[in-house]
């Protein structure tokens, strides 16, 4: 039967289009596979403003989460995000006293302060959640405490929510698990319209391993509200760029890493093609970084963090 093409899908296609050149797509292969709802709407050109993951220094965070004597607070990592010279801090929610329970209005609002003092942005925040267990309980508390913690991002200041897919489990089709996280997903984005929180859900090498997996969940939940943390190392796939290409115009925030394969640390991100993407994408907004401590490796996150960062402004001043 001959195909064709609605209004709607004519513009999702057509506004794909750069970035599916620029990855190396055909046009007639994205008329066949892409299955995600309208790209975001940008405007003029892009404008990138470099963030740091707090999770960066995720070691000295829980060691002073457990003893204050010890290690780092997110408030000592607001100061060496204005000693670098970043745009914005993303504080990831583990790292707040007393999580998974939202800090109390007094933490959120000093932190606020502390922030706006030094000259940063809030990006964003993120919780753990599984919304891939075949447990309805299980799903159900992490819809709840994904609603809390959209209120606590709203109070914060902090325009997107991080949350995840889950990890796989055994014995069940892809299909079926998508069900259960759209349905979940859906659930919290009506929840974030309401407060003005943008729910984004990362690929993190779960049951979202690929592009095609990412677009599938963006049109079965189909909403403005939800977006993509593009997850530079996370996409199992022959070649991860092309799938960073294919979700960057969905992105509503990033993690970009140090390499593109994960923890396995063979392959280190091409940042000058990263960056091409970013713009060919039209991106506008916080482009956090995130650099991973691996067990067994040392590890410097002040220097790690440091040395990404030089690549990015690098590569930021030289591609056009």
């Amino acid at each position: 039967m001959e195909k064709t093409v609605n209004r709607r899908d004519f513009i999702t296609l057509a506004s794909c289009m750069p970035v599916a050149i620029a990855s190396g797509f055909a046009f007639s292969d994205m008329a066949e596979t892409s299955t995600a709802q309208i790209p975001v709407k940008r405007g003029v050109g892009p404008r990138l403003k470099l963030g740091l993951n707090a999770y960066s220094f995720m070691p000295g965070l829980m060691e002073n989460l457990k003893d204050p004597a010890k290690g780092l607070s997110l408030y000592d990592v607001l100061d060496y995000c204005a000693e670098q010279n970043f745009d914005a801090i993303d504080p990831t929610g583990y790292f707040f006293p007393g999580y998974p329970k939202v800090p109390t209005d007094k933490y959120l609002n000093d932190f606020k302060r502390r922030a706006f003092q030094v000259g940063l942005d809030i990006s964003g925040t993120g919780v753990k959640n599984n919304f891939a267990s075949p447990d309805n309980a299980l799903r159900a508390a992490d819809v709840q405490l994904i609603k809390e913690w959209i209120e606590c991002a709203a109070r914060l200041g902090a325009p997107v929510l991080r949350v995840f897919a889950g990890p796989m489990p055994e014995g069940h089709a892809w299909d079926e698990v998508a069900k259960w996280m759209a349905d979940e997903l859906r659930k919290c984005v009506e929840h974030g319209q309401k407060y003005g929180v943008l729910v984004g859900v990362q690929n993190h090498g779960d049951a979202l391993k690929t592009a095609d997996e990412v677009l599938k969940l963006l049109k079965l939940v189909d909403s403005d509200w939800l977006g993509v943390v593009v997850d530079t190392g996370s996409f199992v796939s022959k070649d991860p760029y092309e799938d960073i290409a294919r979700v960057a115009p969905h992105a509503v925030n990033w993690q970009v890493k140090e390499y593109v394969d994960g923890t396995t640390r063979k392959s280190k991100t091409d940042v000058k093609r990263l960056v091409k993407i970013l713009r060919d994408a039209g991106y506008r907004g916080y482009v956090p970084i995130e650099t991973l401590a691996v067990r067994g490796v040392p590890y410097d996150p002040k220097e790690r963090v440091v040395e990404l960062l030089k690549e990015l402004r690098k590569q930021l001043g030289q591609v056009q």
